[in-house]
């Protein structure tokens, strides 16, 4: 099941090119904000799922685009990105240890939102393309081989950095992931049902129609039940929580004025924003990868 929000936050399911309003089943929960809600959908599944597909299946469907994607998960209780989990020299790459950082639930933005860079003088802004876990009950030093059965479903998640502000003396992720808009997702929120192997599928993000970044989960270096693992022996995941499970920085690159972004992991439609900088700084036209070519070839 494809489940999203859109318009006014109004409740829906996806089927290919399609939305239909599930919003009937909810109308008794209307006094709850949009997150709270979707919070309670997931914590309560069970009880929704056959509702929800009830009225998916009887409602009137329309095109998706007549209509406007909200961030599924408009604020979720925490957001949890893992840090530098991916084998970027193949699989003979030297096991990096496993890290994670917190990023602002305020951070979030949907679909064909604009991300507004801030004025700070960071050395570049970039793009990492993710997968996102979401997490569907409460998870308290969950082991590995159960670990699944913790998640309830998957997303697109854009981690957006403002690269070198969190340099020492700071020496702090905040500065550089928490800006307003620096964490777009969606475009609609997967059941984990859908998705027979998260670690076997495609990543690719383009900015203005450019192929940046392509690669597949199966290069993660620590795997989603481990990560379940280990952020869980630290602190207690809920339902709806989103667990970001890294990226592969070799393809990494700048994010400017004017940008039109577009991110799909495979199976989980595709997220798009747009970036703003009234500053109108500017950068190489290049990802890491051929930045490092090009000095390699003395340019």
């Amino acid at each position: 099941m494809k489940l999203a929000f859109y318009d006014d936050f109004r409740l829906g399911v996806v089927q290919g090119n399609k939305i239909v309003d599930v919003s009937e089943v909810v109308a008794n929960k209307s006094s709850l904000k949009p997150n709270d809600l979707i919070n309670h959908i997931i914590e309560n599944f069970q009880l929704y799922e056959d509702p929800i597909k009830s009225s998916a299946a009887n409602g009137d469907p329309i095109s998706i685009t007549q209509v406007k994607f909200q961030s599924p998960l408009p604020k979720p209780g925490k957001i949890v990105c893992m840090a530098i989990n991916y084998l970027e020299g193949g699989p003979d790459s030297k096991m990096p240890p496993i890290n994670g950082f917190l990023k602002s639930p305020n951070s979030v933005a949907g679909d064909d939102d604009t991300v507004n860079l801030p004025s700070a003088k960071a050395s570049i802004f970039e793009h990492e393309a993710e997968l996102g876990v979401v997490i569907g009950k409460t998870a308290s030093n969950v082991g590995r081989s159960t670990a699944y059965e913790y998640v309830f479903g998957y997303l697109n998640v854009v981690d957006i950095s403002a690269r070198d502000l969190g340099n020492p003396p700071y020496d702090s992720y905040f500065p550089i992931k928490s800006w307003s808009n620096f964490a777009p997702m969606g475009p609609y929120l997967v059941t984990k049902d859908e998705i027979s192997d998260p670690q076997n599928i495609n990543v690719k993000l383009w900015v203005n129609n450019k192929l940046n970044q392509t690669f597949s989960t199966s290069s993660m270096a620590h795997k989603i039940p481990e990560c379940i693992e280990w952020i869980s022996s630290i602190t207690t995941l809920d339902p709806g929580d989103v667990i970001a499970t890294g990226t592969n920085h070799l393809d990494l690159g700048p994010l400017q004025d004017s940008d039109n972004v577009e991110m799909e992991v495979e199976g989980l439609g595709r997220i798009h924003f747009k970036v703003i900088d009234h500053l109108k700084r500017e950068w190489p036209r290049e990802t890491r990868a051929d930045k490092a070519a090009r000095e390699a070839a003395g340019s």
